[in-house]
């Protein structure tokens, strides 16, 4: 068994304007990793077509990771050690999955689809998880805590106006009243066959993805005025 979660995750645009938001958070975040002098190697970057969704694009990455750990654990960690991303880019549905090179039983799948609503439909991945059982997590992008270290005023959607779109200081309660409006749905597997440990490392695993999702989707309607209309 692995630890599957819906996390439902909406934001003050539209689908399609999230097309050029997302790649654009892609390459920026690309960018900084780059900076930071964190290895990053593209191993593929091509047209990819599929049987069910049509034309995509699949990118597979490296990203190395021993910049990332503290120095005891780099003298016992091998060189080489990296995380893998692939990813099958379908807009607006897209398949991520990680595997690590240090650790073979681990891995993370995540399909991701976009939709105009308000997280309304719980039918979204009736194809993909038939019968199968989830928590569905909402994540709010202007009112649930982000990790401290993450936290930028001008990216706090609670205080931040697009000049743009004129969107922006997401009162409580926005979804619900917030045009136009779009959510990410994101069915997220994490799978690490270690027994004893399982479900520790499962659940942590969980906690850091949802993090990584709240502060993304935040920086993507923060940088709205960087993107918007490219």
């Amino acid at each position: 068994m692995m630890l599957l979660k819906e996390y439902r995750i909406c934001m003050p645009l539209t689908v399609e304007e999230y097309r050029i938001g997302q790649l654009y958070m892609i390459s920026k975040h690309s960018h900084e990793q780059s900076e930071r002098g964190e290895g990053v190697e593209v191993m593929q970057n091509e047209p990819y077509e599929d049987p069910v969704h049509g034309q995509g694009q699949l990118t597979e990455k490296r990203v190395y990771l021993n910049s990332k750990l503290p120095s005891w654990a780099r003298a016992v960690v091998p060189k080489i050690f990296y995380v893998t991303e692939k990813a099958w880019n379908y807009y607006p549905y897209t398949i991520t999955e990680y595997t690590c090179s240090f650790l073979p039983k681990f891995s993370i799948h995540i399909e991701t689809k976009y939709e105009d609503n308000k997280g309304s439909n719980d039918n979204i991945f009736e194809r993909e998880a038939k019968d199968t059982e989830r928590e569905i997590c909402f994540i709010d992008i202007a009112y649930d805590e982000i990790p401290e270290r993450y936290y930028k005023e001008s990216e706090d959607p609670k205080n931040f106006v697009s000049e743009k779109t004129g969107r922006g200081l997401l009162k409580e309660g926005w979804r619900e009243s917030q045009e136009p409006i779009m959510c990410s749905y994101k069915l997220v597997a994490v799978k690490f066959e270690v027994w004893g440990l399982q479900s520790r490392v499962e659940q942590f695993v969980h906690k850091v993805v949802r993090d990584v999702l709240l502060i993304g989707h935040r920086q993507a309607f923060g940088w709205v005025d960087e993107w918007y209309g490219k």
